[in-house]
C-alpha cells in the first residue's frame, strides 16, 4: 500500500466515525417526538439534583428547623389606647371636648396598632420580644400560627437590651428551646422567622455575618446602660420582623431579631439579633424578678485602637482590647484593682476584643457574682477577680415592685403611681389595669385609662384610689354611669357605660 492510499484511508476513517459520534450525540440529547417541556427536558446529562438516591446533607437542610420553630413564632399586636396630644385639634383641647377620633375608636373604630413578633420559650406560654414592640401598649394580641389569639399580660421589659417578656394562658403551647450563641461560628447557616409585613409565619436563610457588632441604636436609654453586641446576619429581616426567632438548623434559639441597617426603611443586606445567652439571662431576670439585675464593673471603656492611640499619644502593647479610661469610685472595678490605662483583654477565660463584647460577658452576671479581669498593665498580663455591683453600688437584688390591683366583674383597677399623679397634677384615680368586660370595651374604655370620677343617678363621684372604684361599682351595680378622666399623656375623655 502506497502513503498516499494509507492516508486517504485514514480520511475516510475520521470522516466516518465523526460523522457516527454526531448522530449518536443528536439522538442522545434531543428526545424523539418531543411533544413538551417535560419531555424536552428530560435530557440524557447526567443531573445529580434529581432521583431518589440524592438526599440533602443533615448540615445544610433547612427544612427540618423551620418545621420545628415555625409554630412556637408568634404575631403580637400591640394597641395604644389613646392618642398624643400632638394629634388633637387645639381648639377642641381648649374647651375640653373629645376628640372625634377618639370618641370613633370608643365606638369600635380603629386604634393606633404596632405590630411584630415573638418568640414562645416554654409551653406553659412564656414569650420573648422586642421593648420597642410592645412599648406603650395598653392592650398586646398573640396570634399562634394556626390562628388561634391570646391576650398577653406584660411580664417585664429592659429597654438597655431592647427586650420584654409577655405571658399568654396556655398549656402544652410549642416553644423554641434555647441555644448557645457563643457556639455559633461566622458563616454558619441560620434561619429568620418572623412576621415581616404582617406575613405571617415567613422564614428567610443567611449566615452569621459577624459578631458583638454595635451598631448605636440604642440611645437615650436610662443611665446609659445600654448593651449591644448583635449577632450580624444576612438572613432578610424587614419591619415586623422585631421579635422574631433567629435560629440555628438544629431549631435552636441563638437570637432575638431585633434590627436592620437600611437607608430605605427595608432590607438591604444587614440584619441584627440579641444573642441567646443574654436574652436568656434578661428573661430568667424578669420572669424571677420582674426586674433586670444588672451587675457593673464600674469602669469607663472605650476600645483599642489606632485612632486611640494617636489621640492619647500612646503605643499600646495589643492590636485588640478594650481601654479602661476611669474608674468609679466605691465600684467593682476599684476593689479589683483596676485603673486608668489597664487594657482588659479576658473576662472569665474569654478574650475581650472590643467594647460591646465585654458589655455583654459582663451583662450576663448579676450583682454579686465574680468575674475573673485579664488585663494589660505596663506591657505586663496581669489578672484579678471583680464582685459585680448593681448601679446603687451594692450587692442587692433589685425587685421590681408589682402594684396592688382590684378586681371587679372583669375589670381589673390599680393606684395611680405617684409620678403620674405629679406629672398629671391630680391628688388619685384608678387605672385600668386589665378590661375583659365587653360593656365596657363596648364604651371605649382602655388600658392605662386614668378614672377619676363617675356620674351616676346620685350624682357625681369623684375617685381617688382604685379601692374607690370598686366600691362605687359594687354599690351602684347594674346602672348606666359616665366614666371621666384621662389618658397618660393628659389627654381628657369620657365616656358611657349602660
Amino acid at each position: 500500500m502506497s502513503k498516499k492510499q494509507f492516508f486517504l484511508g485514514m480520511l475516510l476513517a475520521a470522516f466516518i466515525g465523526g460523522v457516527v459520534a454526531l448522530a449518536g450525540v443528536s439522538f442522545l440529547v434531543k428526545p424523539q417526538n418531543a411533544g413538551n417541556f417535560d419531555e424536552k427536558q428530560q435530557a440524557s446529562f447526567v443531573n445529580l439534583l434529581s432521583g431518589e438516591d440524592f438526599t440533602i446533607p443533615d448540615g445544610i437542610n433547612f427544612v427540618a428547623s423551620a418545621q420545628l420553630v415555625t409554630p412556637a413564632v408568634v404575631h403580637v399586636r400591640s394597641q395604644v389606647g389613646y392618642a398624643s396630644r400632638s394629634e388633637r385639634d387645639p381648639v377642641q383641647e381648649f374647651f375640653g371636648f373629645p376628640d372625634p377620633s377618639e370618641e370613633q375608636r370608643g365606638r369600635g373604630g380603629s386604634m393606633p396598632m404596632s405590630s411584630g413578633s415573638g418568640v414562645i420559650i416554654s409551653k406553659d406560654g412564656y414569650i420573648v420580644t422586642n421593648n420597642h414592640v410592645v412599648e406603650g401598649a395598653s392592650r398586646i394580641e398573640i396570634s399562634l400560627e394556626n390562628n388561634k389569639r391570646y391576650e398577653a399580660t406584660l411580664v417585664g421589659t429592659d429597654p438597655t437590651t431592647d427586650l420584654a417578656l409577655l405571658k399568654i394562658d396556655g398549656n402544652n403551647l410549642p416553644f423554641v428551646k434555647f441555644g448557645d450563641s457563643d457556639k455559633t461560628n461566622i458563616g454558619e447557616w441560620v434561619l429568620a422567622v418572623g412576621n415581616p409585613f404582617n406575613l405571617n409565619s415567613t422564614v428567610t436563610a443567611g449566615i452569621i455575618s459577624a459578631k458583638a457588632r454595635n451598631i448605636g441604636i440604642l440611645r437615650g436609654v436610662e443611665n446609659n446602660l445600654q448593651i449591644e453586641s448583635f449577632l450580624q446576619t444576612d438572613a432578610v429581616v424587614n419591619p415586623g420582623n422585631s421579635g422574631g426567632a433567629l435560629v440555628n438548623l438544629a431549631g435552636e434559639l441563638i437570637g432575638i431579631n431585633t434590627a436592620i441597617a437600611t437607608q430605605t426603611g427595608t432590607f438591604s443586606g444587614y440584619s441584627f439579633a440579641v444573642p441567646s445567652t443574654l436574652v436568656k439571662k434578661v428573661m430568667d431576670d424578669l420572669m424571677e424578678h420582674g426586674a433586670v439585675q444588672r451587675g457593673l464593673l464600674g469602669v469607663s471603656i472605650q476600645n483599642v485602637s489606632p485612632e486611640l492611640a494617636d489621640y492619647l499619644d500612646k503605643s499600646f502593647p495589643v492590636e485588640q482590647g478594650v481601654y479602661v479610661g476611669g474608674v468609679n469610685a466605691n465600684s467593682a472595678g476599684l476593689e479589683a484593682g483596676l485603673k486608668e490605662g489597664d487594657i482588659i483583654i479576658g473576662i472569665d477565660g474569654r478574650a475581650v476584643t472590643n467594647v460591646a463584647n465585654l458589655q455583654e460577658l459582663v451583662a450576663r452576671k448579676r450583682p454579686g457574682d465574680k468575674i475573673d479581669v485579664e488585663y494589660i498593665r505596663d506591657g505586663k498580663t496581669v489578672k484579678t477577680s471583680a464582685t459585680l455591683k448593681n448601679f446603687a453600688g451594692d450587692t442587692n437584688i433589685v425587685k421590681r415592685e408589682v402594684p396592688k390591683t382590684f378586681t371587679f366583674d372583669g375589670l381589673q383597677f390599680e393606684e395611680v403611681k405617684e409620678q403620674v399623679k405629679e406629672n398629671l397634677e391630680i391628688s388619685g384615680g384608678a387605672v385600668i389595669k386589665m378590661n375583659s368586660n365587653e360593656a365596657w370595651r363596648k364604651a371605649g374604655a382602655r388600658n392605662g385609662f386614668i378614672i377619676t370620677s363617675v356620674i351616676s343617678d346620685s350624682g357625681r363621684t369623684r375617685i381617688n384610689s382604685a379601692q374607690e372604684m370598686i366600691d362605687f361599682l359594687e354599690e351602684n351595680s347594674g346602672e348606666d354611669i359616665v366614666i371621666l378622666g384621662m389618658f397618660p399623656d393628659g389627654t381628657e375623655y369620657y365616656f358611657e357605660v349602660d
